[in-house]
């Protein structure tokens, strides 16, 4: 009798059978056997149609690249531009996978466009840094210059706005560059809409360009003209003067032009003398234009003839309403902005300047944010200039 008393009832009688166990060795053997025999045949199928779909006088060599496309250039790809079309081109490697490429191919008037989505203006954490195509070396520096495909310093650099046909004003604040510290105020206590010009003859200007447009800012660059009280008055060592050659103006021009980068156009710094003389003015407007940059007139001088030889040699151009700081005391600027103001209102857009000094930059940080809550849009001064190409 049994005396497990934990097995399960009915479970304990010994087997009519022994069962035989297979020893493990041979198991083992056997299941390689099995396994071998099946990669074999496997491998004679694969053999077999291989030779089959490949010819044996090409089954040796690497499969053929596609000529219906032209080859991959060994040069860096071209950048896609509006008046660019696309290259698709298709290569065959060596495991028989194909790989497209699409590339920028100058455009013929058919197939599709490659639309450059960021044409204007530049990514905010970008926008200290300049474009390379909008540049030129020269012996004074890197000039901006209109790109392969048309785009302008003046639209790269420019601060975008609503498009709005509301009120709009642009305030420049300029000489930013000439004081340490009255720049740094400026550039943390004005509102991002607001224009600053740079001196061409101020210090550190290239930190202070990336930090203001860094901070939304749309920059000018300010360039020395004759006053009429020169050389009484002298803006400094190259100043343009109405005495000296068109040459010998531009050159003093691109010497100020090299200073820094990423503005959108040029600044008259006083100048009077020069901007009322026709032959002097002509040729330095006619090189701003053809670099694709505007000109902002002070509106300093009474008998400017900066906007008929804009227009006439196809400038860029906008002319300044008010000087807001001739008064340097707060409340006299708050006034003449409002002045400005009703000016806008019943033109639809209006112009003011201003010097970095520190009731200017109080009242015009004042004035901005109360003109908002009153529906006027501040804009940067590229908005409202009288531009040629602009439908």
């Amino acid at each position: 009798m049994d005396t497990n008393l934990h097995a399960p009832l009915g479970q304990n009688k010994p087997s009519g059978r022994k069962r035989r166990r297979l020893p493990l060795g041979r198991g083992l053997a056997g299941l390689c056997l099995i396994v071998v025999a099946g990669f074999s045949l496997y491998g004679a199928l694969t053999k077999d149609t291989l030779q089959k779909t490949v010819p044996a006088e090409t089954a040796s060599k690497a499969p053929p690249t596609d000529t219906t496309a032209p080859p991959v250039p060994d040069d860096t790809m071209p950048h896609s531009t509006p008046n660019s079309g696309a290259n698709v081109q298709r290569n065959v490697t060596g495991d028989g996978s194909v790989v497209t490429t699409f590339s920028p191919g100058t455009r013929n008037g058919d197939g599709p466009v490659l639309i450059d989505a960021n044409r204007k203006g530049q990514d905010p954490r970008m926008a200290g840094l300049p474009n390379d195509e909008l540049l030129e070396d020269s012996p004074f520096g890197r000039l901006p210059i209109i790109g392969p495909s048309g785009l302008r310093p003046m639209d790269q650099y420019a601060r975008p706005w609503s498009g709005a046909r509301g009120t709009r004003i642009a305030i420049v604040v300029g000489g930013l560059g000439l004081s340490q510290t009255g720049t740094q105020r400026a550039i943390e206590a004005l509102p991002e809409e607001i224009t600053f010009g740079f001196a061409a003859s101020g210090n550190s200007l290239q930190r202070w360009m990336q930090e203001a447009r860094r901070g939304g800012h749309e920059i000018l660059l300010q360039v020395p003209l004759e006053p009429f009280d020169y050389p009484a008055n002298n803006p400094g060592s190259e100043t343009l003067l109405t005495s000296h050659s068109a040459d010998r103006n531009v050159e003093d021009l691109h010497k100020a032009m090299g200073e820094i980068t990423n503005y959108t156009g040029i600044m008259n710094y006083l100048g009077g003398r020069f901007l009322s003389s026709s032959s002097a003015l002509e040729p330095v407007l006619r090189d701003i234009g053809k670099r694709g940059l505007l000109f902002l007139d002070d509106g300093s001088a009474a008998q400017s003839k900066s906007k008929i030889i804009a227009k006439a040699v196809e400038a860029p151009h906008a002319f300044a309403d008010l000087q807001l700081d001739g008064e340097l005391q707060t409340n006299a600027i708050l006034q003449k902005l409002d002045e400005l103001e009703r000016i806008a209102r019943r033109n639809g857009q209006a112009i003011g300047v201003a010097s970095a000094f520190d009731e200017s930059i109080d009242a015009i940080g004042k004035w901005s944010t109360e003109a908002s809550m009153r529906g006027i849009e501040i804009v940067a001064v590229s908005a409202l200039v009288d531009d040629p190409k602009r439908p």
